[in-house]
């Protein structure tokens, strides 16, 4: 597969940066927000955008991990392997939780995490940041906060890749030959 680099870590940050503080500007008093990162490389996102909003306004944002396999449409229930497991170390409840992904695609994934979200309790407001939006959305579900709109087509792959997990920072467009 040939790929192509369409965001060095540089950019990543600066979308990321930018990301936490449209959170920060939407939401206003940061203290009845939470995050919760999306198996996988959500996860690692959220930790990043919880540290910018801390060091923005000294206000720790609590981040929780999803794990949303058994929730998901597309998945039969013999191929469907855990990516991981949840952890919410808070009440959703009343709370303005920020899921975060690392692409939106088809708004599958987004659906998913809302469903698993409301089976642990209320919250006041879901939003959802994505550092890459693809396009090709087959939900009605539209992103809150996007790091880069990348139109591609039905033969690419975006890949994110995080230090955390693959050892170098960036996005890159894979296309099957």
């Amino acid at each position: 597969m040939k790929e192509k680099i369409i965001m060095d870590g540089r950019g990543m940050e600066r979308a990321l940066v930018r990301i936490a503080h449209e959170i920060i500007e939407r939401n206003q008093d940061v203290s009845n927000v939470a995050l919760i990162g999306i198996h996988r490389r959500g996860v690692p996102l959220a930790k990043r955008l919880a540290a910018h909003i801390a060091a923005f306004e000294g206000v720790e944002v609590p981040v929780g991990t999803l794990d949303i396999t058994s929730y998901r449409d597309d998945l039969s229930e013999q191929t469907a392997k855990s990516a991981g497991t949840s952890d919410i170390p808070f009440a959703v409840r009343g709370k303005t939780i920020v899921m975060v992904d690392d692409v939106v695609h088809t708004g599958r994934t987004a659906r998913a995490a809302m469903d698993a979200v409301m089976a642990i309790g209320r919250p006041a407001k879901i939003q959802l940041a994505v550092l890459i939006d693809r396009g090709h959305l087959e939900l009605p579900i539209k992103a809150t906060y996007v790091g880069k709109n990348i139109p591609t087509s039905l033969k690419e792959v975006v890949a994110v890749r995080l230090t955390e997990q693959d050892g170098k920072t960036e996005v890159v467009i894979l296309e099957k030959e």
